[in-house]
């Protein structure tokens, strides 16, 4: 087999498949029109954690009292913070860049299109072009933010993610329309840092993908916190006025008029398989996304696709491991296909909100006999000792075999303890091994056991 390789594009799917390939033996040829890492390393996952980590320092400061200690009010220092969160998304590409070098991968700069055969046309900063061929081809030109018909982002006073990471001044008030992920980590972020925030969803309730109970408890803490949240909610209408955006608003039971200095559009994204060539090659699609096998092989020979361009969850980590299954199976190698019903969903404002496999609704759904284990955090002595009592673990049975059907956590450290509920149901581990597993004293993972215990009556700390 010849080991030849191009992946075009760089975030966490395709250089994580570069340097899959590398370790395997292939040459590698990595294409990337902006800077290495893509999206999530230079726009998305890596930045906005820089942000929300000052939003909660700021929190642990302006609660400094609680924790013993008596000082001065905190000073935001807003471009610092910006500056804070680019430096660490350079810092991140910048290792990209070494891996590259380390695993002898060569990165092409340039834009990129599909020709017959399939080969790769690159356009390069020049405008000259250079034509590559190999065996092998890997898609990996991820998305990026939708608009919706009758809002647009102009990148001034409708902004998407990335305007909202490099703002140059704090916005006294803001806009937030979508309350999935991003829009959630951005109201967060910006509302606690004073900025008066309203955020809007069109569904029943925030983080539409979320177990309801998950979701709902979020609502109230950050409605406590003061945070406007509109659920039900259309944005009918969005004008420009001369201090900002005055918006029309369609709730339930009324319609109103919210003024804004800044909207922030956070209604997902699309895939960008636009402009690449897919058409004249015949690539197989559907609602814009590629359609792949198991092993992420499209209909045409030797051409594969990984990451937010196929109807699979939109996550870093799962173009990560999609990529490597991708390489594993071109290499020859006999690698599991991914089984989705593991992948972890993580929102990382305060508190923090993690997931994975069935909420409680779709296992009803599904016709499954359930057992349903909560612990609080009111009852945890480490989340008390924290100063974090908010929230909840919640873990969900089939009653029948003790399987692992969904796993729902809301409170402090949520996105680091998920992992072992993933390990847990990859595993096959039943609800009896999981409360049966000895948890360290006193840890906020302790509340797994305890809601496994409770799912069955034998909770002790409740």
């Amino acid at each position: 087999m010849e080991k030849r390789l191009i992946i075009i594009g760089s975030g966490p799917g395709g250089y994580v498949a570069a340097i899959r390939a590398a370790q395997l033996g292939f040459t590698v040829q990595l294409i990337e029109k902006e800077n290495l890492g893509g999206i999530c390393l230079n726009w998305g996952c890596i930045p906005t954690k820089a942000l929300l980590k000052s939003a909660e320092v700021l929190e642990y400061l302006l609660a400094a009292e609680t924790y013993g200690f008596k000082i001065s009010e905190p000073q935001i220092d807003f471009p610092k913070i910006i500056a804070r969160s680019r430096a660490v998304a350079d810092k991140m590409s910048r290792g990209v860049e070494f891996l590259m070098r380390k695993n002898k991968i060569e990165v092409i700069k340039g834009t990129a299109r599909l020709l017959p055969g399939p080969k790769v046309e690159v356009t390069l900063p020049d405008q000259s072009r250079k034509l590559l061929e190999a065996p092998h081809i890997i898609l990996a030109t991820g998305g990026r933010p939708a608009n919706l018909p009758h809002i647009q982002i102009d990148g001034k006073l409708v902004i998407g993610y990335r305007e909202a990471m490099t703002l140059p001044k704090q916005p006294t008030s803001l806009l937030v329309i979508g309350a999935g992920a991003i829009g959630v980590e951005f109201s967060y972020f910006f509302h606690t840092l004073g900025t008066k925030v309203t955020l809007v969803e069109a569904l029943p309730h925030i983080l539409p993908r979320e177990d309801e109970e998950v979701a709902r408890e979020l609502e109230k803490i950050y409605r406590k916190k003061g945070l406007s949240i509109l659920t039900s909610t259309q944005v009918t209408e969005l004008q420009k006025t001369k201090k900002g955006i005055k918006a029309t608003l369609r709730t339930p039971k009324e319609t109103l008029q919210v003024e804004a200095e800044l909207a922030l559009l956070a209604v997902g994204i699309v895939p960008n398989t636009d402009g690449i060539g897919l058409e004249e090659l015949g690539v197989q699609m559907e609602k814009g996304r590629i359609i792949v096998d198991e092993y992420y092989r499209t209909n045409v020979p030797g051409l594969y696709a990984i990451g937010d361009i196929l109807p699979t969850p939109a996550l870093a980590h799962v173009a990560s491991m999609e990529g490597i299954i991708c390489v594993e199976k071109i290499a020859g190698l006999n690698p599991q296909p991914l089984d989705y019903s593991t992948v972890p969903s993580c929102t990382y404002a305060q508190p923090e909100v993690a997931s994975m496999g069935l909420t409680e609704k779709a296992a009803r759904e599904k016709g499954y006999d359930l057992r349903i284990g909560k612990f609080p955090y009111t009852a945890s002595g480490k989340a008390s000792a924290m100063g974090k009592n908010e929230g909840f673990v919640k873990l969900i049975f089939d009653a029948k075999y003790g399987e692992l059907l969904g796993a729902h956590i809301i409170g402090p450290n949520a996105t680091e303890m998920i992992g072992e509920l993933v390990t847990a149901r990859r595993l096959e581990t039943t609800g009896h091994e999981i409360m049966k597993t000895i948890h360290p004293h006193p840890t906020l993972s302790e509340a797994i056991m305890e809601a496994a215990a409770a799912a069955y009556g034998e909770v002790i700390h409740l």
